[in-house]
């Protein structure tokens, strides 16, 4: 059965895993982003404002403070699409605030058979799938706690952590395909 969580808890997981909180990002694009002032400001060419002191900022260095990690790879194509580029750009103060986001090509992602779908994993015990329309407007997140599919993402995580490159080095090998 199909068990989805309310919008108010989503929060809770970043702030009560133990060890590490690693995401999984397959789309795109997504409607959250392209609604967003800091969106618009780099469709017209603006510097993003360094936002390091946002919610999610400061929680990404409480939980780093504390020891754990806080992970992603980003599927991107060849080229890149407007918002991915978008992703690469905004991935700078995560990345100061202590995340580690990385980029995996979609070429790679394919070659590794990872799954078409938008996940966080935490300790290696439960997972968030997100859910999305083709609109890519978020849907609901879906908890996961059955340990089959818990190795299965463990395992996505694993393939797709060992090849995911930097976002330093990765924007290097963007800026020559654009």
């Amino acid at each position: 059965m199909t068990l989805f969580i309310d919008d108010e808890t989503f929060g809770d997981y970043f702030t009560g895993f133990e060890h590490t909180a690693w995401r999984l990002e397959t789309r795109r694009g997504y409607d959250s982003d392209r609604t967003s002032e800091r969106y618009q400001q780099f469709l017209s060419g603006e510097e993003l404002p360094d936002n390091t002191n946002s919610p999610w900022c400061a929680n990404i260095r409480f939980q780093t403070e504390q020891g754990k990690r806080i992970e992603r790879v980003r599927i991107v194509d060849s080229p890149p699409t407007e918002d991915q580029l978008f992703l690469l750009a905004s991935a700078a103060r995560n990345n100061a605030a202590g995340e580690d986001i990385r980029n995996l090509w979609r070429a790679d992602a394919s070659e590794l058979g990872l799954p078409d779908v938008d996940f966080w994993l935490f300790d290696s015990r439960r997972a968030l799938v997100l859910h999305f329309d083709e609109q890519d407007r978020l849907l609901g997140t879906e908890l996961v706690e059955d340990p089959a599919r818990i190795l299965a993402f463990c395992q996505v995580r694993d393939a797709a952590w060992h090849r995911a490159i930097p976002r330093t080095e990765f924007v290097t090998q963007v800026a020559s395909t654009v």
